[in-house]
């Protein structure tokens, strides 16, 4: 079974061809930095976006400079050594590959956006001097440190923290945090600002939207194969940790909306917030928890692949890198 311990080298029989077929679809958007142009961004920087525009921008992109490196990290120290298929094995690896063009173009963002180097210093240590930020690594740290003990999924505990830590990566941390501050890159690119940071964050989003794919199929199978496995601790543990996230997602919330952004209130971001957090349950097989509908219509039409509900085997729709908007039928 796919969490059995050990280290499976056999691609051939192939136990889990999904998993093959989603590391071959990413290779197929191999993007790079350098094709994004952010020189219009600048103009946009210096003459166009209101001081609290520019709060919102500063700490979204302090929380870029080290969000992907918490994922890259969780990926080598909770997740690779337990998934045992050469297969999934395979996109764990193109996925670490990924987290690293995302960290570069974070830094890119960070020496465009912020060129007063103490600034850009505080930007780089956001998690320790900014505290909503620090609340959402925090959250981080404790699910990767879940599982620093855990050398052999020997056990149904075992099995059941290496589950919760993926699907706090999955589900919270690349399904929602990520989710919350696309919405905000796109509701500026919705009034013509910052449209260099936009098309980047089409390619991240893209990528962002097949790594959750990829921690939910891993999901579906093991409940597939050991189904004892998901139980009614499971599942409130699963709700506890969704809460959790979308509170410290909340809180910086708060943070980047303090200064009164026009067209975005904090209440339509807790909507979208908890529109979010429901769908991620449903691909978890679970019932939604808030029942809130998508505030934010200029979400509903982003260059993003679709993505399976927890039942369905049906491959991503995920294309070769093109330029120019791709509009894909995705509910989010």
């Amino acid at each position: 079974m796919l969490l059995d311990p050990g280290m499976d080298l056999n691609l051939r029989p192939m136990r889990y061809p999904v998993f093959y077929d989603m590391f071959r679809n990413a290779i197929k958007n191999t993007w790079t930095v350098e094709e994004v142009d952010l020189s219009g961004d600048i103009v946009d920087l210096e003459n166009r976006l209101s001081s609290a525009e520019r709060h919102l921008i500063n700490r979204l992109v302090a929380f870029f400079a080290t969000g992907d490196t918490i994922v890259s990290n969780n990926l080598v120290l909770s997740l690779y050594q337990h998934v045992n298929a050469p297969e999934a094995r395979l996109y764990l690896a193109r996925q670490l590959y990924e987290e690293g063009v995302h960290i570069q173009f974070y830094l890119t963002l960070l020496d465009t956006y912020i060129p007063d180097h103490e600034e850009r210093a505080a930007a780089f240590t956001a998690v320790e001097n900014i505290p909503s930020i620090r609340q959402k690594a925090d959250f981080c740290f404790r699910w990767t440190d879940s599982m620093s003990d855990v050398r052999r999924l020997g056990s149904r505990d075992d099995r059941r923290q290496f589950l919760m830590n993926l699907i706090s990566f999955g589900g919270a941390v690349e399904g929602l945090f990520f989710y919350a501050a696309f919405a905000y890159v796109y509701f500026l690119r919705s009034k013509g600002l910052l449209n260099g940071l936009a098309s980047g964050t089409n390619w991240v989003f893209r990528d962002e939207s097949c790594h959750m794919r990829f921690a939910f199929e891993v999901v579906a199978t093991v409940r597939r194969e050991e189904p004892e496995l998901f139980d009614r601790d499971m599942e409130r543990r699963v709700l506890e940790m969704m809460e959790e996230a979308l509170g410290a997602e909340y809180r910086f919330a708060e943070d980047l909306l303090s200064e009164g952004v026009a067209g975005m209130s904090l209440r339509d971001m807790r909507s979208y917030l908890e529109y979010v957090a429901d769908q991620r349950l449903q691909n978890l097989g679970m019932e939604p928890r808030y029942g809130t509908k998508n505030p934010f219509p200029f979400m509903d039409l982003q260059d993003v692949p679709e993505l399976s509900n927890f039942f369905e085997r049906r491959v991503s729709a995920y294309q070769t890198a093109v330029a120019g908007e791709v509009s894909f039928d995705e509910s989010f």
